[in-house]
């Protein structure tokens, strides 16, 4: 049975323990090296986890198995969007698990605590981005019930974006 313990201010080490390969093996197809590059030094470095982890907006839940952390969940909430008629939805902005614990389950179980924790708060939903071109996440996100409501343009650089889809899972 998986822990989930919210992130304090001091884990700013753990979430780039976790990050830098889950968004190396998720995205780092997406883009050149450079631009690939420039984004991670920008949002993946301890130092940028670091000042996500003192911002109280920014929640951020970890993901333990077998006592070793493999995942991560950052949630927003009350993050409204235009295309979404509810006041109180949650933004689900992030959501990792290393590549060698794909297919246990591990997933699901992180995004149902924060379904369970958004609805805490008297959340309506939850939406989120993906790149359209990460079939894995995609499939995994329509499974767990979420629709893709429109699209947006996801920027890793000023002259770089990839296409995503806007979905979301009404609760």
């Amino acid at each position: 049975m998986p822990t989930i313990l919210r992130a304090q201010k001091e884990d700013y080490p753990l979430l780039t323990q976790i990050g830098v390969p889950s968004f190396l093996a998720a995205h780092g197809h997406s883009a050149t090296k450079e631009v690939v590059e420039a984004f991670m030094k920008a949002n993946y470095s301890e130092a940028a986890f670091e000042r996500e982890l003192s911002n109280d907006q920014n929640i951020y839940h970890v993901l333990f198995h077998e006592q070793a952390p493999v995942g991560y969940a950052k949630i927003l909430l009350n993050a409204t969007h235009p295309d979404i008629a509810q006041p109180n939805v949650t933004k689900l902005e992030r959501l990792y698990l290393l590549k060698e614990y794909f297919g246990l389950g591990l997933a699901q179980q992180l995004v149902q605590f924060n379904i369970e924790y958004a609805r805490q708060f008297d959340q309506a939903g939850m939406w989120l981005h993906v790149w359209i071109e990460n079939k894995r996440a995609v499939a995994f996100y329509k499974k767990m019930g979420f629709k893709v409501i429109g699209a947006y343009d996801f920027k890793l650089t000023d002259d770089h974006y990839n296409p995503n889809h806007h979905m979301y899972l009404e609760f």
